[in-house]
């Protein structure tokens, strides 16, 4: 049979949905209370219980992994990615007090690969379902002549929901307050455009090579599925904030998810402007990835802290009298934590002591 003219210009419609009819399976496994519709409409469906929330405010993201997909295009290894997006949504709505309720995904590629793309949505499919989050929609594009041979994007869109009176903003923030750092686990999905620089380009390592302070190939570290906090998040807040009687007494004040900008950007974003963070190094043990990029490009310490997450992916902010209970709290659901500094009166900067 004589090609399709869109096919013979590169996009195969066929194809695409011979690989889509598989959606529906993978995608059940993520369904939750709420869940309307089904796979494959215009626009996918969520009715939201009203009569659960007093005051419910929808808090959303959107977010990318960044070149971070240049290490799976280089290791030929998929089923991390999708991970990857979902987790990295979650935490940026967690720190608000969110519970995610919904995600939906995009991917763009040139051609369209069976393996890959079952890869990458296994991988949406799994996270969402640890984060008893509903994988509802999304959007796959055949660009051919847009993107290399091979490679492909994908962004993420996700959907929460906190009671109005519950959110975490960081207002009650004072001076006092202590700085607790949740574990990563290694660079998560940012930093990678100088990670690759300096590991791939200048140390003229190999995805392969093997190395004994990370136990690991190069490719398995940098591969590490970025952690999802939300489930524990969410926990922690039922526990001490949510049994509170007085909203104006909740231990937990500030949360923030160190991403993109690292310490000295993202912490900042949840501190009222009289208050400065001192964050205490050596009160932690930093992963041997980061002194790796860090000796092998020459860094100054400040831009590693500005870039990375070394070693901390989240970080909650409370009153003294609270510490031990939630880092006790943290660790009996098998995350390590650590006290890594305190809040001082200032202008809403990071400083490093």
């Amino acid at each position: 049979m004589k090609p399709k003219a869109y096919a013979r210009a590169g996009v195969d419609i066929e194809l695409g949905n011979r690989v889509k009819a598989r959606l529906p399976e993978l995608l059940a496994s993520t369904r939750r209370p709420g869940v309307m519709g089904k796979v494959g409409g215009f626009g996918g469906l969520f009715a939201l219980d009203t009569k659960k929330y007093r005051k419910p405010v929808l808090v959303s993201s959107v977010d990318g992994v960044g070149t971070k997909l240049k290490i799976a295009f280089e290791a030929q290894r998929h089923d991390t990615i999708g991970q990857d997006l979902v987790n990295h949504c979650v935490n940026d709505i967690a720190v608000l007090g969110a519970e995610a309720l919904f995600f939906l995904d995009y991917l763009g590629t040139g051609k369209l690969e069976p393996r890959v793309f079952e890869e990458i949505l296994r991988g949406f499919a799994q996270a969402c379902t640890e984060n008893r989050c509903a994988l509802i929609g999304g959007e796959t594009a055949q660009m051919p002549g847009f993107y290399q041979p091979g490679e492909y994007d994908v962004s993420g869109t996700i959907v929460g929901v906190v009671e109005k009176d519950q959110m975490v903003s960081g207002a009650r923030i004072r001076a006092g307050d202590v700085v607790l750092g949740m574990a990563s686990n290694g660079l998560h999905t940012n930093g990678y455009s100088l990670a690759r620089r300096v590991l791939l380009d200048k140390m003229k390592l190999k995805l392969n090579h093997r190395s004994t302070d990370l136990g690991c190939t190069l490719g398995e570290e940098l591969l590490r599925v970025h952690r999802s906090y939300g489930v524990l998040v969410q926990k922690l807040l039922r526990v001490f904030n949510y049994s509170s009687t007085k909203r104006s007494a909740a231990p937990i004040k500030g949360l923030a998810h160190i991403t993109g900008g690292g310490f000295t950007d993202n912490i900042p974003r949840v501190l009222p402007r009289n208050c400065d963070v001192a964050i205490r190094k050596g009160t932690w043990q930093i992963p041997p990835v980061f002194s790796m990029i860090q000796q092998g490009g020459r860094i100054e310490e400040s831009e590693m802290f500005q870039v990375f997450n070394m070693g901390v992916g989240m970080v909650l902010i409370t009153s003294p009298e609270f510490e031990t209970k939630i880092l006790n709290g943290i660790s009996k659901h098998g995350l390590e934590a650590w006290t890594i500094g305190e809040v001082v009166r200032g202008t809403g900067v990071v400083r490093l002591v």
